[in-house]
C-alpha cells in the first residue's frame, strides 16, 4: 500500500494491538491539516485525536470531503478517532445565551463527525466560582445537566461522551456523570499541574474513564514529553495503564515529544 509521501519525519515502529489500551496522539503533530497528519501517523497508532479546538473554523476544516477522505484513511489504516471538541466555548458560561450557542454548536459539530463513528467525544467544562459556594456550586451543576441532557438526546452515545478533568476536582461533577451514564478523559498533564492526587484520582474514577490524555509537565507547563515526569509521578501511572482498555492520546503537539513519548511508554511498560 503506498501512502502520499511528506516532507515531514516519519516513526519507524508500529504501535498496533501492542497495548493492552488503544495508543494514539493528537491530529497536529505535523503542522499541516487534519488528513496529512492521518496519513502519517494512522500506519503507527491505534486512534488520532482530532482536535477541534475553535468551533468557527469547523465547516471549511471539516468539509464533507475532508470527512470522507478521514472516513476512508480509518478503513484503508485501520484506524479509529476520538474528537476533542471545541473550547471557545462552554455550556457552563454565566450568560445563557451563550451556553444555549455552545449546545447548538456542539450539536452540529457531533453531527458532521458522525460518519467517522468517534470512540469519544471530549469536553472542556469550565467552573470559575468558589467550590465552596453552594449556591454557585447548585447552579453550575445544573446548568451543565440540563445542557448535557439537551447534547446527548441530540443522538451522541452517552458513554462516547467524555468530560476533561481540568482546574478543579473531577467529583463536582460526579452526580451529573453518573446520571447522564456519562464518561471522564483523565488529563494527566491538568491533574499534575492542578496538585491532584493522581492515584487517589485513579482509585475514585477509573471504572468511568474512557479515554486518557498523557502528556509531560514541567515548569508549570504540559503538552511535553513524557520524559518532563519523574519516576515517582509516571510510575504510578503506568501501573494503572496496564489495567486499562480504553484510549491512551499521546496529548503532544510536535514529533519530537511524540517519539521520546512513545519510547518512554514502550520502555515503561516492558510488554
Amino acid at each position: 500500500m503506498q501512502y502520499q509521501k511528506y516532507k515531514y519525519p516519519s516513526l519507524t515502529k508500529s504501535y498496533k494491538n501492542y497495548y493492552p489500551f488503544k495508543i494514539g496522539t493528537t491530529s497536529f503533530i505535523y503542522p499541516d491539516l487534519y488528513v496529512p497528519n492521518v496519513k502519517m501517523l494512522g500506519p503507527f497508532v491505534d486512534e488520532i485525536e482530532l482536535l477541534v479546538f475553535e468551533s468557527g473554523p469547523v465547516a471549511s476544516l471539516l468539509s464533507n470531503a475532508v470527512i470522507n477522505e478521514l472516513k476512508h484513511l480509518s478503513q484503508q489504516l485501520q484506524i479509529s478517532y476520538n474528537i476533542h471538541l471545541p473550547t471557545d466555548i462552554s455550556i457552563s458560561d454565566p450568560a445563557p445565551v451563550k451556553q444555549d450557542k455552545a449546545v447548538d454548536t456542539l450539536i452540529r459539530i457531533i453531527e458532521r463527525v458522525a460518519p467517522l463513528s468517534p470512540s469519544s467525544h471530549t469536553l472542556h467544562v469550565p467552573y470559575s466560582g468558589d467550590v465552596h459556594g453552594d449556591n454557585h456550586l447548585r447552579k453550575w451543576q445544573n446548568d451543565i445537566h440540563k445542557n448535557l441532557e439537551k447534547i446527548v438526546s441530540a443522538g451522541v452515545s452517552a458513554d462516547r461522551f467524555a468530560i476533561e478533568t481540568l482546574d478543579y476536582p473531577i467529583e463536582l461533577l460526579e452526580s451529573v456523570i453518573r446520571d447522564l451514564k456519562l464518561s471522564i478523559c483523565l488529563d494527566i498533564g491538568h491533574l499534575i499541574i492542578s496538585g491532584a492526587d493522581i492515584p487517589a484520582v485513579f482509585n475514585s474514577s477509573f471504572e468511568a474513564v474512557s479515554i486518557i490524555h498523557l502528556h509531560g509537565v514541567a515548569d508549570g507547563k504540559d503538552h511535553g514529553s513524557l520524559d518532563r515526569l519523574s519516576d515517582n509521578l509516571l510510575d504510578p501511572i503506568i501501573g494503572r495503564l496496564k489495567k486499562f482498555s480504553g484510549t491512551v492520546s499521546l496529548e503532544v503537539f510536535n514529533f519530537e515529544n511524540l517519539k521520546s513519548s512513545l519510547d518512554i511508554l514502550e520502555q515503561r511498560c516492558n510488554l
